[in-house]
């Protein structure tokens, strides 16, 4: 099998720590694209505009390989690259810093704030984690080698140069990273805790919420109870396996929903985000060997949780 050449790199710079976005002409056996602008059109369009295409091909925002403008009626080449600058959506500010937990010349591990993505996405690509610490730390590379949910505040390890990006993410492939996590949710006496939570979680595109339905399990979480106060408790989360909204989904299985869950048991209508009720999950720990040197790494947040005062000290 011929493996495609690697694509050339950006000759546009980041923006605001945003990527330039590569597109790459395909093969058009039809003949459908007599020119360059012709393509742009039809790709893009409907989505953003024809005049806002046309516009951006006169301001010269469409770049090729050697960082010249390219023209609307320069002929069509399959597998030539062209990249542009999108236009950003208007974004509130999430409230919260970014605290650099720890910072090497291969990994930084970052404390994000709840509502904050870790990558840009939809309507989040300034306010996301990867652009604030590009802008930062002046570290245009800089990649997570995994996700957190927007919602969830706590550890992301991020991958300083594109070399050692494959053996940290591999880590995270392989499950051999230890991750806990904590959260505030009700207390409940009637539920015997510690217990190891097994179930098979399905999420359908386009539906917010993901639900357990029967069959084989593909989700195992193990709870724990840390500390309670009238009807609140602290719980410690170790997720064995990574499905979406899995702490989420099992807690409420339990009866013991997280406090300002948007989604369990009740998806919440749509509105303004309100940033005085954060979920109360926090991503609190990682542990694992680095790759490269063999050391044992261990990290941990010290960002609170809201809801138990003088019960939020780290287990």
């Amino acid at each position: 099998m011929r493996r495609r050449a690697k694509a050339p790199s950006s000759p546009l710079p980041q923006r605001d720590g945003i990527d330039a976005v590569r597109v790459r002409l395909p093969e058009d056996p039809d003949g459908a694209w007599a020119t360059v602008g012709a393509f742009l059109v039809g790709r893009y369009g409907a989505a953003v505009g024809v005049g806002r295409v046309e516009g951006m091909l006169r301001e010269g925002r469409f770049v090729g390989v050697d960082g010249r403008a390219v023209a609307a009626g320069e002929a069509y080449g399959a597998g030539r690259y062209l990249w542009f600058h999108r236009e950003f959506p208007a974004e509130e500010r999430v409230p919260g810093e970014v605290r650099v937990v720890y910072r090497d010349e291969r990994i930084v591990v970052a404390d994000k704030p709840h509502f904050l993505a870790t990558m840009p996405r939809g309507g989040h690509v300034k306010e996301t984690l990867l652009a604030r610490l590009r802008r930062d730390l002046g570290l245009p590379e800089l990649q997570p080698a995994h996700r957190l949910d927007r919602l969830t505040a706590g550890l992301v390890l991020c991958v300083v140069r594109p070399e050692d990006r494959g053996a940290y993410q591999t880590l995270f492939r392989d499950r051999a990273v230890g991750k806990s996590y904590e959260a505030v949710a009700p207390y409940d006496p009637a539920v015997e805790l510690p217990v190891t939570v097994r179930s098979r979680i399905e999420k359908e595109r386009g539906v917010l919420a993901a639900r357990e339905v029967p069959g084989e399990p593909n989700a195992e979480s193990r709870i724990e109870l840390l500390a309670h106060r009238g009807g609140l408790a602290r719980y410690r989360l170790v997720p064995v396996t990574g499905r979406t909204h899995q702490l989420r989904v099992h807690m409420n299985a339990l009866g013991l929903p997280i406090r300002h869950d948007p989604l369990y048991p009740v998806v919440r209508a749509d509105g303004p985000e309100d940033f005085g009720r954060p979920l109360q999950l926090l991503a609190r720990s990682l542990v694992f060997t680095d790759p490269v040197t063999g050391e044992l790494r261990k990290f941990l947040s010290p960002r609170p949780l809201q809801g138990l005062d003088g019960l939020n000290g780290l287990a």
